[in-house]
């Protein structure tokens, strides 16, 4: 199979099994020998047909009588791959991905190959007309260009602003940058920039964050000899910020109420050189596992892995801890650039997650010692979601307050008052809420 060939086997994937890209990007590549080169531009199309689906499908729409709904699998997810090439990739001639995509329609549907020929030809024609969109709608218009559920352009909208929200739907739009943590057990970070540079990686340094390294052509990272080795584990930076938010100081006794797949975690126990101990707890099994490996490859002896379920109160484990960390299952608008398909979650899909939040919050709180740090964060943007809960928590618990951030040098607004909100097209980073109490009595 070809590249091509590969990015439709697992567009079909996701779109009749409704899985995640990432996931079912794994399970296909996995026992593949791709070149970089057609593992890029497969990963590319994936991400691409399913960022802007949307889209893709209004454009099909606009020119088939027979409409999205009603088309087979196999001839929709090609339409869309096809399209997506035209109006998004300037690197392939017209005439080699239309040929290219009509050989593969061939294949799977070919009394459909003429009629995927003429809507491309099409497109090509009056290509300029064709994939503008023409929707009075503001609000339709910003779900159609961007191809995000209505809900979630009117939310942003009304709190923040038209501007703003285009903004963060232009930034939701880019690559996301490959950050990894320096494992600082193992290695410094200039002697892993020097051994990824003679890899021919491009590295830098990141300013925020001592331990952090960008990185531009890092392929197929699980077979990277230095990832094996453990020198080093993938993180975005915003969820680095967590970890040094905590600053748990050695020997300390330290909570990740719900850790998986383990990187703040791993970070808490390796900012603390391996001493005292990080309990580490999730509810499902796979999920301990991914922990479990991580802890192992990068050589960690103060991580004890725990199934339990955060939403359930632990009365043995009431004061016990010196630090508690609650990153809380989230709606995670803050990382679209990374999980795409969350664009299209219903508003109906997220609406018990505050209430589940709050329960954790509440939970994780009866574990911290007098005078220890509470740390709630998530990987969304939604105030519903951030400081509302932060707020109605301490109006309930007189025992915690909001304290200054000091740990990090990035100046963010409200740090001073206990809390960072970060914003992927103010910052360049995920977005991600974290908020800092103490308890003091």
């Amino acid at each position: 199979m070809n590249a091509r060939e590969i990015a439709f086997k697992v567009l079909c994937d996701i779109e009749e099994n409704n899985n995640y890209s990432n996931i079912a990007i794994n399970k296909h590549f996995k026992n593949l020998s791709l070149s970089n080169q057609d593992r890029g531009f497969a990963t590319e199309l994936i991400y691409g047909v399913v960022e802007n689906k949307y889209y893709l499908d209004y454009i099909i729409d606009k020119l088939s009588k027979i409409k999205t709904q009603k088309l087979s699998t196999y001839v929709k997810i090609l339409l869309r791959m096809g399209i997506y090439q035209i109006a998004f990739l300037d690197s392939i001639s017209d005439y080699a991905l239309v040929n290219e995509t009509v050989n593969l329609v061939k294949k799977y549907d070919k009394r459909s190959s003429g009629f995927v020929n003429a809507i491309l030809r099409n497109i090509i024609r009056n290509k300029k007309e064709v994939l503008k969109v023409d929707i009075e709608s503001e609000i339709m218009s910003l779900s159609t260009k961007y191809s995000y559920s209505p809900w979630m352009i009117k939310n942003w909208i009304n709190n923040f602003s038209k501007e703003f929200t285009e903004d963060l739907l232009e930034a939701n739009s880019e690559r996301p940058s490959i950050y990894l943590r320096v494992n600082t057990l193992k290695t410094n970070r200039d002697e892993l920039l020097n051994k990824l540079k003679e890899m021919d990686i491009k590295a830098y340094k990141v300013p925020h964050v001592e331990e952090a390294i960008k990185v531009e052509n890092l392929k197929n990272i699980e077979n990277n000899e230095l990832f094996k080795e453990g020198l080093f584990t993938i993180q975005d930076i915003s969820s680095m910020l967590v970890g040094k938010v905590i600053n748990p100081k050695e020997n300390s006794l330290v909570l990740d109420v719900c850790s998986a797949p383990g990187g703040k975690s791993t970070h808490l126990a390796t900012l603390m050189n391996n001493t005292g101990k990080v309990v580490a707890r999730d509810v499902f099994e796979h999920k301990l596992k991914l922990i479990d490996n991580t802890v192992k490859r990068l050589g960690l002896e103060n991580v004890e892995i725990e199934s339990y379920d955060a939403s359930k109160l632990d009365v043995e484990s009431i004061e016990k801890y010196d630090y508690v960390l609650a990153d809380v299952p989230c709606s995670g608008l803050g990382i679209i650039r990374r999980k795409p398909e969350i664009k299209f979650k219903s508003k109906a899909e997220l609406k018990e997650l505050p209430s589940i939040q709050k329960t954790i919050l509440e939970n994780a709180s009866k574990y911290v010692k007098v005078n220890g740090i509470l740390v709630y964060s998530t990987c969304t943007i939604q105030d519903s979601e951030n400081i509302n809960i932060v707020n109605e928590f301490l109006n309930e618990n007189d025992k915690f307050e909001l304290v200054p951030i000091d740990e990090i040098n990035i100046d963010l607004d409200n740090q001073d008052k206990g809390y960072l909100k970060i914003y992927p097209n103010i910052h360049g980073m995920d977005g991600f809420f974290i908020a800092k109490l103490k308890k003091v009595r």
